[in-house]
C-alpha cells in the first residue's frame, strides 16, 4: 500500500466516524480533525490490543458464533473514547451501536473508491 491509498482509506476511515458520530446522540465529537485523530488511533488500538483480546476470548467467541467480537470492538471504541479527548461515548450501548454503523459505513466507503 502506498502512501496515497494509505491516506485515502485514512480519510474514508475519518469520514465514517464523522458520520457515525453524527447519526448517534450518544457519541460526541468536536470536529472532523478530531475523526481523523479517532480513526488513527482506533486503527492502532485495532492493530496492537484488539489482537490480543481476540486471542484471549476464543472459547468465548466460538461459543457465540463470532457475535463476541461486536463486544471486543465496542471495548476499543471505549479505549480510544478514554485516550481521546474530544471523544465521548456515553456507554457501552452507544460504542457497541457506533461500532455497528461504523462498520457498515466503512465497508460501504471502502467500496466505492
Amino acid at each position: 500500500m502506498d502512501l496515497t491509498e494509505f491516506i485515502i482509506r485514512l480519510l474514508l476511515s475519518a469520514v465514517a466516524v464523522f458520520l457515525s458520530a453524527k447519526l448517534l446522540s450518544g457519541i460526541k465529537l468536536e470536529s472532523f480533525g478530531q475523526a481523523i485523530m479517532v480513526a488513527i488511533i482506533l486503527g492502532i488500538v485495532n492493530a496492537v490490543v484488539k489482537p490480543i483480546l481476540v486471542f484471549f476470548t476464543i472459547p468465548i467467541t466460538i461459543i457465540t458464533l463470532g457475535l463476541f467480537l461486536l463486544v471486543i470492538n465496542a471495548l476499543m471504541i471505549m479505549l480510544v473514547d478514554k485516550i481521546l479527548k474530544g471523544f465521548v461515548v456515553k456507554s457501552f450501548w452507544w460504542a457497541f451501536f457506533f461500532s455497528i454503523i461504523l462498520s457498515v459505513l466503512n465497508a460501504i466507503l471502502q467500496s466505492l473508491f
